[in-house]
C-alpha cells in the first residue's frame, strides 16, 4: 500500500511541476499532535470478531495472528512493520486512512513512520522518525533498519521519481539522510540486507522475471553490489515480493500476491533456498521477525473490495 502512496505522491509532484506550480517548499503541516486526531470521526475499528476475512497460520509451527495493541494499531492504517531483532523496537507506517487522497496524506503532518518501544507493561506511545529537513515535502516509506543505519524510499522535492535514502541513528535520534541509490537497471524494489551485509534481497518487475514482482538477489563483493540473480526457485506467475531474511539468514520470508496477499517462507539448507511454505493467509504481507522467531506483519481489512483500514498482526512461533 505505501509503495502505491509513494507513486501517486510522485505523479501529484511531477503534476504541479508541469502545470508550472512549484510544490512547496515551505508549508505548514496541519497542526496535529497526535495522530489520532488525523484518524476520521467515522472510522470504525476492525476487530478480529469482525474482520471478514480474518488471517490465520497455515502450519502448527505458530499460533494463530493476534492484532498489536493500542497504542500501535488504531482505526487508521498501519503498515509495513520493521521489528529490530530484540524485539523491543518496532517501525511502523501510519496514515489516518486508506481512503484518503495522497495530496492529503502528503502534507497532513502525520502520514510517515512512527517509532515504538517494548517495556515489561507495554508498548510506548509513537514517537515521529522525521526523514526531511523542516519545511521541505515529503513521503517516506519501505523502512527497513540494520544496525544504525535506515533504508527508506522516498518522494521528497529536489528529486523526480522514488528514490532510496538512508539515515544515521545518532545520538538518540535519526539524522544525516542521504541519498543512496542502487544501479537504476536493477530495478530495486522494497529490499532486505542480510545481517552480514552480504547479500541484496528485493523485489522487481525488471525483465527476466516470471511474474509482475519477482524476487532478486544480488552479491556486495568489496563494497559494490554485483548484477541481481533471479530466486526461480522461490518465484511465481504471481507477485512475489517484500522479502525479509533472519539474523541467522536461513529463512527467508515473502510475500505472495494471488488475489489475496499470502506471506510465504522458504529454509536455507546446505547454501540453497528450499520450495517456499504458505505460512499464513489471507490479506497477510511484509513479515518481519525478531531473533525468537515470532512474525510481525501487516493484515488488510476488506469487505465489499474495498479497503477499509489495515493493522500490524504478531504470530508467536510456539
Amino acid at each position: 500500500m505505501k509503495r502505491l502512496t509513494l507513486i501517486v505522491a510522485f505523479l501529484l509532484l511531477t503534476t504541479l511541476a508541469c502545470e508550472g506550480t512549484t510544490p512547496p517548499t515551505s508549508f505548514s503541516p496541519t497542526p496535529v499532535l497526535d495522530r489520532l486526531a488525523a484518524i476520521p470521526a467515522d472510522a470504525i475499528k476492525i476487530t478480529p470478531e469482525t474482520d471478514v476475512y480474518p488471517v490465520k497460520s497455515e502450519t502448527d509451527e505458530y499460533a494463530d495472528p493476534v492484532p498489536l495493541p493500542f497504542p500501535i494499531n488504531t482505526s487508521g492504517a498501519e503498515d509495513s512493520a520493521f521489528v529490530m531483532p530484540d524485539g523491543k523496537t518496532l517501525y511502523v507506517w501510519f496514515t489516518p486512512s486508506p481512503a484518503i487522497p495522497v495530496e492529503q496524506q502528503l502534507l497532513d503532518g502525520v502520514t510517515g513512520i512512527y517509532t515504538f518501544q517494548k517495556t515489561e507493561t507495554g508498548w510506548t506511545a509513537p514517537q515521529r522518525v522525521w526523514l526531511q529537513d523542516p519545511g521541505k515535502v515529503s513521503l517516506d516509506g519501505c523502512e527497513f533498519v540494520l544496525g544504525n543505519t535506515m533504508w527508506f524510499c522516498s518522494v521528497r522535492e529536489g528529486y523526480t521519481g522514488i528514490h532510496w535514502f538512508t539515515a544515521e541513528f545518532v545520538n538518540g535520534k535519526w539524522q544525516n539522510w542521504k541519498n543512496a541509490d542502487f544501479d537504476p537497471a536493477y530495478e530495486v524494489g522494497e529490499l532486505h540486507i542480510t545481517a552480514d551485509g552480504e547479500e541484496l534481497y528485493f523485489h522487481s518487475s525488471r525483465p527476466g522475471g516470471l511474474g509482475a514482482y519477482d524476487l532478486w538477489v544480488s552479491q556486495n563483493v568489496n563494497g559494490v553490489w554485483q548484477e541481481p540473480i533471479n530466486l526461480t526457485m522461490l518465484n511465481s506467475i504471481y507477485n512475489d515480493g517484500w522479502p525479509f531474511v533472519t539474523q541467522d539468514g536461513l529463512e527467508l520470508w515473502f510475500t505472495r500476491v494471488a488475489g489475496a496477499p499470502e506471506l510465504w517462507r522458504s529454509k536455507r539448507v546446505n547454501g540453497v533456498w528450499t520450495q517456499p511454505q504458505k505460512m499464513f493467509a489471507p490479506f497477510a504481507g511484509e513479515a518481519s521477525l525478531d531473533t525468537a522467531g515470532n512474525v510481525y506483519f501487516t493484515h488488510h481489512f476488506y469487505k465489499d473490495n474495498l479497503m477499509l483500514e489495515a493493522d500490524i498482526y504478531v504470530a508467536v512461533k510456539k
